[in-house]
């Protein structure tokens, strides 16, 4: 009885949005959160015919915001996959795509990639129903109607017309040479492209991951920059983000890597799985490490660095540089990378929580709306 009174008095307070999930990640979400003490109720559609999958909305007090997102932190749809430790990296880059010019950036790097790590592409696109009609009442469930089935298949079918248009250009483009011809496939997933991307990689494990952005044009609220930056924060496979306005769009081409450290022992692996892209062409990188002030114990431990990376390639020619940052660090970082005609970016990110990718982003997000240069964001092991 104490429980009961306790649910009915909280839905006094106000409800908050706390996950966007497909019906059944949902009911788990739910399930997951009651369990720890935290009323939840989902708004969204449950379904009639268990073909059509449907969006639904996870809410909970308002009261109960900060640990409920502690336990969402931890929460991880693909349990029944193999462990990181038991799994293949698969020979497939995957490009995520949303059939915008964007898209088409992600398509020239990623398949130049593929060709060169000797790898299949996949073509990956998420769509998302929004199935939330501001008349209905909020309430545990509403029923999807026949209109509403409708409503998705048009959804799906226009997806579906839309990846065949692109598959269309990309076959024009292989033929007239301007990508390499590699296998390929593509695949239609619903739900929320964030969300999937992640699920995809911690099941498949690709190579890489190839996203295209709007570089400088971006908008902090700008949905492709969004999905990216969730998606190498949510997941353990290199992402690269390349920029509508990058001047280069093949790793073949690049002639300058800055490699971004703040000496943790991750950036040595971080440093090594980049090189496996880096490693059949002549390069130059800077080992770079971005202070407010000169250091000379930075400076030694650069120097260090440097040669710790000389003797495992001694082919590779290394330089260290310290960029004094005397502006904002996405603001600095660019202007070394103008100044020194970078071509990419690299930098290894751990995972951090929700709370420290709200109040203080990354730099790969943070590069992402403010960089015309292409970023290779590795995840810390």
């Amino acid at each position: 009885m104490g429980k009961d009174k306790k649910d009915s008095s909280s839905y006094d307070e106000k409800l908050v949005t706390v996950a966007i999930h497909t019906y059944d990640k949902a009911h788990i979400l739910k399930s997951i959160l009651e369990s720890e003490g935290i009323p939840a109720v989902i708004h969204g559609i449950k379904l009639i015919d268990p073909v059509i999958p449907g969006n639904v909305r996870v809410r909970i007090n308002e009261s109960d915001l900060s640990r409920a997102l502690q336990i969402i932190e931890d929460v991880d749809f693909s349990s029944g996959m193999e462990s990181e430790n038991q799994k293949k990296t698969k020979k497939e880059i995957l490009i995520p795509v949303d059939f915008s010019d964007y898209s088409q950036v992600a398509c020239e790097f990623g398949f130049r990639l593929a060709r060169d790590m000797d790898c299949k592409v996949k073509l990956l696109h998420a769509f998302f129903t929004p199935f939330y009609p501001a008349s209905v009442p909020f309430g545990d469930t509403f029923t999807l109607q026949t209109t509403d089935k409708d409503l998705f298949q048009d959804v799906r079918n226009r997806t579906e017309r839309e990846m065949q248009n692109l598959v269309e250009k990309i076959e024009n483009r292989i033929a007239s040479g301007a990508i390499p011809q590699v296998s390929y496939s593509t695949a239609l997933v619903e739900g929320l492209p964030e969300e999937e991307i992640i699920t995809y990689s911690k099941k498949i494990r690709p190579t890489a991951i190839v996203m295209g952005t709007r570089g400088k044009n971006a908008k902090e609220l700008d949905l492709i920059g969004s999905v990216t930056a969730e998606v190498m924060e949510g997941c353990r496979t290199p992402v690269f983000a390349i920029p509508e306005g990058a001047k280069i769009r093949s790793i073949s081409e690049m002639k300058t890597i800055v490699f971004l450290t703040n000496f943790q022992e991750r950036e040595f692996k971080a440093f090594d799985i980049m090189m496996k892209f880096l490693k059949p062409y002549p390069v130059k990188v800077y080992l770079a490490h971005i202070a407010k002030k000169e250091d000379v114990w930075n400076e030694i431990k650069l120097s260090g660095v440097q040669k710790r990376f000389s003797d495992l390639y001694p082919h590779l020619q290394i330089e260290y540089k310290l960029i004094d940052q005397n502006e904002g660090l996405e603001v600095t970082l660019d202007k070394f990378a103008e100044t020194n005609n970078v071509d990419m970016i690299s930098l290894s990110s751990s995972r951090r929580n929700i709370f420290a990718r709200i109040f203080n982003p990354g730099i790969a997000r943070r590069m992402i709306f403010h960089s015309d240069t292409p970023l290779l964001v590795i995840k810390g092991m």
